[in-house]
């Protein structure tokens, strides 16, 4: 891939999140994945740390190490022709430097967005202290276009996913991150674990930017996100947990019914599967 295409996808994806439509945004687990979502006609595609991480035999939480990450990034842009962003969690490191470490490896494995979390890895977690998130931010920014890459960045914030605090302040605990992200150089914010149709829309009103949802059974519908003004759909895991559900189902019909109807049925050909690589 050459710095120009790699840039001219990085200006793509960031447009991606101002309209006219909601961005919808597939997490893949490997090539495989990404290639089924890129053929099935999403704009960009987007990488599961979990999902990553169950399918190299470990655990989420940065538990693979920044190489085994960076590996899988690389795998799929070397296949997927549409903008790749990856999850770095909380960047595969404890000191900005080794954070920005992991930017510029993800950027050069093809990588044109990241994701990155406000809390700190820890047995406990907990909450960034908003300066030492800013500061980085910004930082991940330089370090961007020092590559001539215009990363696209997508800022975690984590208070409602971790219940952290009152919570009747959590809703302003929020709306301060957002804001301070975004004037760090935060393309977008991403309020995980934020589901209530009310809080969402508020947030969004409140950090005057994109805002990404990641989607569940208790979120509203892509119709009714996109009148809330959100700019981006995610599914973090949810997509490979519904394809293990499925496997999970195949497993069960032979094992209990000596049959495998539910295998046979609706699935891709040979030639199919590997065209997805070829």
């Amino acid at each position: 891939m050459t710095s120009n295409t790699q840039k001219n996808k990085a200006v793509q994806f960031r447009e991606m999140h101002h309209g006219p439509s909601i961005l919808v945004l597939p997490n893949a687990w490997d090539v495989a994945s990404a290639r089924i979502f890129e053929k099935a006609g999403f704009r960009a595609i987007a990488t599961t740390s979990s999902g990553v991480a169950a399918a190299l035999g470990y655990p989420d939480g940065q538990r693979i190490s920044r190489d085994m990450m960076v590996e899988v990034v690389e795998r799929m842009a070397r296949v997927v022709e549409c903008p790749i962003t990856a999850d770095i969690e909380a960047g595969y490191g404890d000191t900005l430097e080794e954070v920005l470490e992991t930017i510029k490896a993800v950027i050069a494995a093809g990588a044109v967005g990241i994701n990155i979390e406000d809390s700190a890895m820890g047995q406990e977690k907990s909450l960034v202290d908003i300066s030492f998130q800013v500061e980085l931010l910004k930082a991940i920014q330089e370090t961007a276009l020092s590559m001539d890459v215009p990363l696209v960045v997508n800022a975690r914030i984590d208070v409602f996913l971790l219940a952290i605090g009152d919570p009747t302040r959590r809703f302003e605990e929020g709306v301060q991150r957002a804001k301070a992200y975004r004037q760090a150089g935060a393309d977008c914010v991403f309020p995980i674990g934020l589901g209530d149709a009310r809080t969402i829309a508020g947030l969004v009103q409140a950090s005057n930017g994109p805002v990404n949802i990641l989607a569940g059974s208790t979120t509203p519908s892509i119709a009714e996100l996109a009148q809330l003004g959100v700019a981006r759909i995610s599914f973090g895991s949810g997509m490979m947990r519904a394809t293990l559900a499925r496997l999970r189902h195949i497993a069960r019909e032979l094992l209990e019914r000596s049959t495998y109807t539910s295998m046979t049925d609706d699935t891709i050909s040979g030639a199919e599967l590997r065209s997805l690589v070829e």
